[in-house]
């Protein structure tokens, strides 16, 4: 089995920049990158890159393990797809998840099967959800007890990836799709507070837990 890694930018206009936002000295980008390839499962790292933000991609990277291709996710992924045995794993991750600990990587890896093609690493939604009506009113309350904020990598056999590449990659984790804990580290670093946190895990102790 092999597993390919696509990190991307997909998200927002400004991904790109943000992933550039240095932490310790080093762009985000590098820090995804680099605790990736620390996972002895992943066999290729792959950066699809922004057009305006490729040549800074490249630099941020130089030296790591990885191959950058200036351009989509589906650009990037036509650069492997040939190379791909049947029974590969796809692991999609954005970029701005820097910290995503190995474990919950290999968890995504060794969930993904016949069974459940697609696998996403959740978090229980600590926060209470109220419902507001056109007026801003609120109206009713969620039971957050079912209630999952998602992260990554997504996890696909290749044949699901292939289905949502086609289609729709943001409708790729729909009803039924697997799910296994994700974790607090593996937030979105798109805010100052966020880059405190992430400040304070890349100083960490590779051992320490963190939050």
């Amino acid at each position: 089995m092999n597993v390919v890694v696509i990190v991307t930018v997909a998200h927002h206009g400004s991904d790109g920049e943000l992933a550039l936002t240095p932490v310790r000295g080093e762009a985000l980008l590098t820090h995804t990158v680099r605790g990736l390839l620390d996972v002895p499962e992943i066999d290729l790292v792959l950066v699809a890159a922004p057009q305006r933000c490729a040549k800074l991609f490249s630099e941020a990277l130089g030296g790591l393990s990885c191959r950058v291709v200036p351009g989509s996710l589906r650009q990037a992924f036509a650069v492997v797809e040939p190379e791909l045995p049947h029974d590969s794993v796809v692991l999609l991750h954005d970029a701005l998840r820097a910290f995503i600990p190995a474990q919950t990587v290999r968890d995504v890896v060794n969930a993904v099967g016949d069974d459940t093609p697609v696998v996403v690493p959740v978090l229980p939604m600590a926060d209470t959800v109220k419902v507001t009506d056109a007026s801003e009113l609120i109206v009713g309350t969620e039971d957050r007890g079912r209630l999952r904020t998602a992260q990554t990598p997504i996890g696909f056999t290749l044949p699901a990836f292939r289905a949502a590449e086609s289609h729709d990659l943001a409708a790729a984790v729909r009803a039924g799709a697997a799910t296994v804990p994700g974790h607090p580290d593996a937030m979105r670093v798109t805010t100052g507070f966020e880059l405190s946190l992430a400040e304070a895990i890349a100083a960490a102790p590779k051992n320490e837990e963190t939050l």
